[in-house]
């Protein structure tokens, strides 16, 4: 586990989730990834998710989560730790929410509002998304964001067909 100096890490909440091969192996071992580094250190974890697709429905279901870590990264370092992760695990950028192996967004960078060419944050379809929102509550119900709670985000969000995977917020350590 990584150590940082408290003083200048900064929370940052990411969005994992996949439907090819094996999406639950490949968020952990992301998360495994990033928890080893010196830079970051992942401090709490959502349950599971399995959810139906979103944007593009023809396919397989998804599984999703959400994560908190500390980091010294800047957001766009923390961005290009997250895409070499992606390319790691072999993900293919065919189609815009199409299947993937694994997908890691950054989500929010402390209390960071940026909208840049390679980096919006916060996120800018986190609110609208159930499967984002529902995990994000797990550790963070209480996380503003454009002006309201991920808890009231949630009570407007479609949430229909998301189901547990895995009630343990450990998941990520043995799968």
């Amino acid at each position: 586990m990584s150590i940082l100096p408290e003083d200048v890490a900064v929370r940052t909440t990411l969005g994992l989730g996949g439907n090819l091969d094996n999406p639950i192996h490949a968020m952990a071992l992301a998360l495994r990834m990033l928890d080893a580094r010196a830079d970051c250190r992942v401090v709490s974890v959502s349950r599971l998710y399995r959810t139906p697709p979103w944007g593009k429905t023809d396919q397989s279901f998804f599984y999703n989560s959400c994560a908190a870590l500390d980091t010294t990264l800047s957001p766009e370092a923390l961005l290009d730790v997250c895409l070499d992760i992606e390319r790691q695990m072999k993900r293919v950028r065919i189609e815009r929410w199409g299947p993937r192996t694994i997908d890691i967004d950054v989500l929010t960078y402390g209390d960071l509002e940026q909208a840049e060419p390679l980096l919006t944050i916060p996120h800018p379809r986190m609110v609208e998304r159930g499967f984002v929102l529902m995990p994000l509550a797990d550790f963070s119900a209480d996380l503003v964001v454009k002006d309201r709670t991920i808890r009231d985000w949630l009570l407007e969000a479609d949430v229909h067909g998301i189901e547990i995977a895995d009630e343990s917020r450990d998941w990520w350590r043995t799968a």
